[in-house]
């Protein structure tokens, strides 16, 4: 840990501070070197002795407790992206803050820190149609090992791409200059 190039440097300076007092040198020429105060030699030497290893990394800071579970934030990220509000397409800060009882300032930190955009349809989406992972497994299994003697053909359905009518006919090739 004292010779981590990665490593935060207050993490590395703690780590040659405690191989310092290791090798018996004092507080005072331990705080000079390492540029900390004899009283904080003191307290990292204690940490170090109470809690090993552990004891160098820095403790989570203190403020106010959380207001929410992990529960209830599981429950929010899970009704924003799997169900549907109603009478609505999809979730907006307030409908979900009313539903679920959270702030609407909270909901939208919690939406913001988890990358969550209900608004937003980016990602691959999964069919809602119920027999959907079984049509998968049988379209499949035709590719992977597909029937002797047979002829599997593919047809895809799209209802909103519709075959242009040709208003000129083809016009024949003309000579290369």
């Amino acid at each position: 840990m004292s010779r981590s190039r990665s490593l935060p440097h207050s993490l590395v300076r703690r780590a040659k501070l405690i191989l310092m007092v290791a090798d018996g040198h004092p507080n005072l020429e331990i705080a000079a070197q390492c540029g900390v105060t004899p009283p904080a030699v003191t307290f990292w030497k204690k940490r170090f002795v109470a809690h090993g290893l552990t004891g160098l990394h820095d403790q989570a800071e203190s403020g106010r407790p959380h207001t929410h579970d992990d529960e209830a934030v599981a429950e929010l990220l899970s009704k924003a992206l799997h169900e549907k509000p109603r009478g609505s397409t999809h979730w907006s800060v307030r409908t979900a803050a009313e539903d679920t009882g959270i702030s609407k300032s909270s909901v939208a930190r919690y939406f913001a820190l988890f990358g969550v955009q209900p608004h937003r349809a980016k990602s691959f989406r999964l069919s809602s149609d119920p027999y959907f992972v079984e049509n998968v497994r049988d379209i499949v299994g035709l590719y992977l090992s597909p029937p002797t003697n047979a002829l599997v053909l593919a047809v895809d359905e799209k209802s909103q791409c519709q075959a242009l009518e040709r208003t000129q006919p083809v016009l024949p090739m003309g000579l290369a200059t």
